[in-house]
């Protein structure tokens, strides 16, 4: 065997899986009719607007986001991690607000690839949802950086087992897994063909029951560089929360966000959009059941 050697920082930036989930797929998920402009989220007045709009509201979590959004793109990790932070304070029950915050502390490090803060964050996000999909990623880093490397794989590999079909992260998560077989002399190679078949279907019954973004929106979606993909996608779910708690009633919109949720690995953000979802609507009880029971979100 030869000389174990750890994924590097590059690695961890390059095939971060859900810096690329939160792209592409994203996008797709969470429709809306009049999509933002694909303009960085990071140029100066969209950056001073999100700022004072963050600091006019300490206590939204969702501003803190979007804030923590476009500091990440704009290559401002000590700034996104101290967004995200905020971010976090304001809605501790959130586990992706708690992943994001230990990505952007990873990014943020220049001698440590994974700094205690950002585990300690990454490991809040699984103990509020183990199927954040970003936070197993970092977490399976972790084991890989200690040594662990077929941990790390076996981490890499469930996670690979539940990616849907074709998602944009997909061959960057398997390329993972190859590069650290490779380093380690693990072979990967039948193991990933079986994390591959056991793929949930890409489509879904509740998925068919409300529209899409037409070919046109996701051909655009698709030219835009991953790193404002992300922003875009992550900021439209935080959009359409924002919508629902306006407008409640709205049952398609929160089966938009459970499927959004579920399927970017966020099961406890998912069960708890059911929850508020039927608290809004108990007349709509069945209806939301069922399209909870076909997406998979646990009740």
């Amino acid at each position: 065997m030869g000389v174990a050697k750890p994924v590097g920082k590059g690695a961890i930036v390059a095939l971060a899986a859900v810096a690329l989930a939160v792209g592409t797929i994203g996008w797709r998920l969470v429709y809306d009719p009049t999509p933002p402009a694909p303009a960085a989220a990071g140029t100066g007045d969209a950056l001073s607007a999100l700022e004072a709009d963050a600091k006019a509201n300490p206590g939204d979590s969702a501003g803190w986001q979007r804030l923590g959004f476009a500091y990440f793109d704009a290559g401002r990790f000590v700034d996104a991690a101290s967004a995200y932070q905020k971010a976090a304070d304001a809605s501790p029950r959130n586990a992706v607000l708690w992943s994001s915050l230990g990505e952007a502390l990873v990014m943020a490090s220049e001698d440590n690839p994974m700094p205690p803060r950002a585990l300690a964050a990454f490991k809040k996000a699984a103990g509020l949802d183990p199927k954040d999909a970003r936070a197993r990623y970092f977490l399976a880093v972790n084991r890989d950086i200690g040594g662990d490397h077929k941990g790390a794989i076996d981490d890499w590999l469930a996670l690979l087992a539940e990616t849907p079909p074709g998602a944009p992260w997909e061959a960057d998560l398997k390329r993972t897994i190859e590069q650290v077989g490779k380093i380690n002399d693990i072979d990967v190679t039948a193991r990933i063909a079986a994390a591959t078949g056991r793929q949930p279907k890409p489509a879904h019954p509740a998925f068919d029951a409300i529209p899409g973004p037409s070919q046109e929106q996701i051909a655009a979606a698709g030219s835009i560089p991953p790193g404002e993909q992300r922003a875009m996608a992550e900021g439209m779910v935080a959009n359409l929360e924002a919508k629902l708690k306006a407008d409640p009633a709205n049952v398609d919109g929160w089966i938009m966000l459970m499927r959004s949720r579920k399927t970017l690995g966020q099961d406890a953000a998912a069960s708890k959009a059911f929850n508020d979802a039927v608290s809004a609507n108990p007349g709509r009880r069945a209806a939301l059941e069922q399209a909870a029971s076909q997406l998979g979100v646990r009740r």
